[in-house]
Order: structure tokens, then sequence, then C-alpha cells
């Protein structure tokens, strides 16, 4: 099997690659690089260029006929930025994102997985949701998320492709032979800021104490990289069970992929000391603009149709976070 990954220089998109290429699939990686990353295409089939150009999609399924699905890992991802930036967001995330279904609906590829997130739902009041929660979407980004899945749903059920959405909620760690991993040298969620404030010997901000959460802290289901990256060799290999070509089935399928189990900053800090073994000191600060009290996945759709559960920890987690900034130096030439 040969797939097309866009956003595949990325943290996910990269990890996902190595996950393809481990089990016999092909991918095909087109990225930007914006945000991702050159040395993360190193031995993969890449092309550099932005998902809205055709004439280049065009390109990549001619010399790639035996594309059998795209995996749409293309976008931007920071919420603070998205708040600052939502034109910019908007024109990455939507505008763009549909041009690149119509490049790929013209050349007659119809399984799409896309990279979706569950930041677009509404929390209940236990933070719990699954894939028929209502939305409410709290952020640009989230808003960008929820809007092109609005498009995708639209485009499938006109039967021009069939897509299976997966939402995810919050990946740590990273591919366990450490061929990539998170590349933002700044990053902005919770895990990279302790290991920023560890390694800075700084305090770590806990942003957001009066949640209504069981510690007022807000609440996330970190999931392991390496994990959701099974979840899409799972969903990549049963896509015609899930959305049948024919047929009166749905051609438009929502999965949640994240471990069931919700972890306040405070635990996932307390999870962090005890795998480093050195008390991060911290701070408490208001939220960041865009943040909300989070939530965690309920249900076992991805169970149950994918046949996938996470298999990693949240210490796993934080332990493969770690063990890959100690060598990302090394991996990726950082020019600022």
């Amino acid at each position: 099997m040969k797939v097309l990954i866009a956003g595949g220089a990325g943290f996910i998109g990269s990890t996902i690659a190595s996950a393809c290429l481990d089990t016999g699939i092909e991918p095909v990686i087109l990225d930007n690089l914006v945000t991702g990353r050159k040395e993360f295409t190193e031995g993969r089939v890449f092309y550099e260029g932005d998902i809205a150009d055709g004439p280049l999609v065009d390109q990549i399924f001619a010399e790639h006929p035996d594309i059998e699905a795209v995996i749409d890992c293309a976008a931007l991802i920071v919420v603070p930025e998205s708040a600052d930036q939502p034109l910019r967001y908007y024109t990455e995330n939507v505008a763009k994102g549909i041009q690149f279904v119509g490049h790929v609906v013209r050349n007659g590829c119809e399984r799409f997985l896309f990279s979706s997130s569950a930041s677009i739902y509404a929390t209940g009041t236990d933070f719990g949701v699954d894939e028929t929660s209502p939305l409410a979407p709290m952020s640009p980004y989230a808003r960008t998320k929820a809007v092109f899945e609005t498009a995708l749903e639209d485009v499938a059920r006109a039967r021009e492709l069939r897509v299976v959405s997966l939402r995810y909620f919050n990946p740590i760690g990273a591919d366990p032979e450490l061929r990539t991993g998170l590349q933002n040298r700044r990053p902005t969620h919770a895990l990279g800021k302790m290991i920023e404030a560890l390694n800075a010997g700084e305090e770590f901000q806990v942003t957001g104490v009066e949640w209504p959460t069981r510690d007022g802290s807000g609440i996330r289901d970190y999931v392991h990289v390496w994990d959701l990256a099974q979840a899409h060799l799972k969903a990549l290999h049963a896509f015609d069970s899930l959305v049948p070509a024919d047929g009166d089935e749905d051609p438009y399928l929502v999965v949640n992929l994240g471990t069931g189990t919700g972890t306040t900053v405070r635990e996932l800090l307390a999870a962090f000391n005890s795998v480093t073994g050195t008390p991060l000191r911290s701070a408490e600060t208001g939220p960041r603009p865009g943040d909300n009290a989070g939530a965690f996945s309920r249900g076992d759709r991805a169970g149950s149709l994918l046949d996938w559960r996470p298999q990693l920890s949240v210490e796993e987690g934080i332990r493969d976070t770690l063990r890959w900034f100690e060598i990302r130096e090394s991996r990726i030439s950082f020019t600022d």
C-alpha cells in the first residue's frame, strides 16, 4: 500500500510515516516545511510544497498512481497563536484544506483520513465526551477544525470522497526509536513547558487554576503519539469496512482517539516529577487566550471499529518526550 501524507514532516505526520514504513506501507510526504522539518523526510519520498498547489498534487498522483489513501495532517495548531492570527488559521486550515480536497477528488482518490481535534467538543459536566457529544469549539484553531470537518462531511455525503475523521486528544511522547518527535523549539503545551522550565531552572506556570475540575487546573486526555500512529494504520487497513464504497453506509465517520482517562495539569506535573526524580517548582497564573477546562474521551468506538486501544501510559509519554528532547538538537538544525 502507498499513502500520501500531507503534513508528513510534522510531529504527528512524521510519526505516522515511520509507523507506515515499519509495516510495509510506503508514505509519500507533502509538506511546505512552515512548521515541518526536512530532517524528518530523510529516506522518504518527499515533495516540498503547499497542499493548495494543484499542479504539484497532480504531479504527485501522476508519479505515484498507486496511492490508495490520503492522510491529512497539514494544519497550524497553536491555540494562542490562532487567537492572535485567526485569518492566517482560517486560510491555512480551511481555505487551503478545501482546495486540497478538490485536488484529491480530481485525481480519483476516494479514501481520506483527516487529523482532527477533540478541542471542537463542548465540555460536559464530567469533562468526558464521545463522538455524539455536542460541538462548541472555543478557539479560532478549534473552529477551523470544526468548519473543515463540516466541509468534509458535505463532500463525503455527495459521494465525492469517503472520510474517516480521527479526533485527537492531546499527543505526547515521540517515536520510540527517536526517528522523529516534537519539532517546535519553544512548545506551547504543558509537557513541553515543563521540560523547558526544568532545563532553564525556572518555575512551571500552571495556566488556569479556577476551572471546575477536581483540582482547579485544566484536564486533558494525554495519548502517546505512537499510539496515535498505530490508530492510523488500523484505520487504513479497515477503511473499506468503515466507510464502504457502495451501499447505504454513511461515507463520513468520526472516531475519537484518546485514552479514556482525564489527567489534570497538576496530575501531569506530579507524573513528570515522578519520571524525572527532580521536583519542578510551579506557580499559578491565569489561562491563556483560547484556553478551556478541557476534556477526555469517553466510549469505545475506536476499540470496537478499529480494534485500537492505547498501549502506552502518560509516564511513558513523558519519558519518550524527555528522551527526544535530549537528542533533538543533533537531529534538527535550529536557526533561531
